[in-house]
């Protein structure tokens, strides 16, 4: 069962019509199939409308949904061998980062991605995805081993932003977030980054600092929440809607001002709806965006993300 966004329950009263009628033409006693077909058009001609128009707030609760795909989904579906490297070699293993050895598209990488999980013992096991200090330093150490090998480095961007705890800030995360950043932007391979839900604050661009950044269709990418610029603005998290709509946080919105290469398309309805067909999408392109960086010198890749970055804002 899907479960339906606050903005969708015209589409989730039509679709809980046509069960009913499923359920009724199941005993066999009246065919009612061309009224379920109709029902059935009518339920995806209004989904597209909803989702052809959504508000920044709107994708938002898209980017968020719990049925997104998250890392270990894109693993399983897009690589045909994953090796998982742990630990920082300081201090701990962060298991909201995630990362290792992969073969996607039949070419050797370094995955590293964030991972929020997908129930209540998995979330918690992963910190929501909020990466602590020693997530960063891990990611720092497989960027490295990654260029030693001549790997490509693909990440995948899905986090609120990093960990905001005593704890974290204990243990130096902005100086762990500063140091990921660095490494993304001083590696001698290729590196395209895929933001595929909510990509927040330093958090994300601690790994998204690219050559290709990527978004899917209905992600978002933000300096902060709006729930957090809103409570700094208008000192009520109420006003979070105004916020996104200001803060310009949609992959549509974003390619316009130059901050992400590409967009990915979703199925209709978003990622949730049909994450194979998603994953398939994202799988194609980084493979492709990973073929345009071919025969780039580490000098070339490095000055390619410095002049990208750099320009961001001119």
């Amino acid at each position: 069962m899907i479960s339906y966004l606050d903005f969708e329950k015209p589409v989730a009263a039509l679709q809980a019509r046509i069960d009913e009628l499923r359920e009724t033409a199941d005993d066999g006693a009246i065919d009612i199939d061309a009224e379920i077909e109709k029902l059935q058009q009518r339920s995806t001609t209004m989904l597209a409308e909803l989702y052809g128009k959504l508000s920044p707030w709107q994708k938002t609760q898209v980017a968020r949904h719990a049925e997104r795909p998250h890392f270990r989904d894109f693993v399983s579906a897009m690589c045909s061998d994953f090796m998982p490297l742990a630990g920082d070699r300081a201090y701990a293993d962060d298991k909201a980062i995630q990362g290792g050895f992969a073969t996607i598209s039949g070419r050797k990488v370094m995955l590293i991605g964030h991972e929020k999980g997908n129930d209540t013992a998995s979330r918690v096991k992963h910190n929501f995805g909020m990466g602590m200090p020693e997530g960063y330093r891990k990611a720092v150490r497989l960027m490295e081993l990654a260029s030693r090998f001549g790997l490509p480095v693909v990440t995948l961007v899905d986090t609120s932003g990093a960990f905001p705890g005593v704890q974290a800030e204990e243990r130096g995360q902005a100086e762990a977030i500063a140091r990921a950043t660095e490494a993304c932007l001083a590696l001698n391979v290729s590196m395209v980054a895929a933001v595929v839900g909510e990509g927040g604050s330093g958090g994300a661009v601690a790994l998204a600092s690219a050559n290709r950044v990527l978004m899917m269709e209905h992600a978002i990418y933000s300096v902060i929440s709006p729930e957090g610029c809103a409570s700094i603005l208008w000192r009520t998290a109420d006003k979070a809607a105004d916020a996104a709509q200001a803060m310009q946080v949609t992959a549509q919105q974003l390619l316009t001002l130059g901050v992400i290469d590409r967009i990915v398309p979703e199925p209709l309805g978003g990622a949730h709806r049909e994450p194979q067909v998603a994953i398939q999408a994202l799988q194609k392109a980084i493979t492709e965006e990973l073929r345009t960086l071919d025969g780039l010198s580490g000098t070339q890749l490095r000055n390619q993300r410095a002049e990208k970055f750099l320009a961001l804002g001119s």
